[in-house]
């Protein structure tokens, strides 16, 4: 064989893609791009859970500590609003002494944040439980972060 018709043969090889190849080339390619889209949907809302649950929890820590100060500043007012077993607390007042409905969000916000109580006697004291539970619904579902406290009358010996 001469060398010309070698060369003749392997210039006819290298005559470029064949239609397979891009087909598995594309195919290849659009199997990455939905991974990597998967992947930053799912990136971003972990993140707007993770948001709105620390959120969650700071509106909860937030009621428990304006709770502590309406026991310190006036037990009797107290212990008479404890009596109810819910409250929507929507603007920390004690105004709507109910269960909170999707409607009752704390202002500009998507949470709403509702106080059960439920009253016990250790050793003659009276204690306070206080559950609070600020939810919220998005498309995943409903969710919900509770924060529980215990109050007595720190006065009662």
């Amino acid at each position: 064989m001469k060398i010309s018709n070698i060369k003749y043969q392997i210039s006819n090889w290298e005559g470029g893609q064949s239609l397979f190849e891009v087909v598995v080339s594309l195919a290849i390619s659009a199997l990455v791009i939905v991974v990597l889209v998967s992947l930053v949907s799912n990136a971003v809302r972990n993140a707007s859970y993770s948001k709105n649950n620390s959120l969650a929890a700071f509106y909860g820590q937030q009621a428990t500590e304006w709770l502590r100060g309406q026991r310190d500043s006036n037990i009797a007012e107290f212990e008479t609003n404890v009596l109810t077993p819910s409250w929507c607390l929507t603007d920390l007042q004690w105004t709507l002494s109910r269960a909170c409905s999707l409607v009752d969000v704390i202002a500009n916000t998507l949470f709403t944040r509702q106080v059960n109580f439920s009253i016990s006697t250790v050793n003659g004291k009276s204690i306070v439980q206080a559950d609070v539970i600020v939810s919220w619904e998005d498309s995943q579902g409903t969710h919900e972060v509770v924060n529980s406290t215990n109050y007595a009358d720190w006065r009662q010996r």
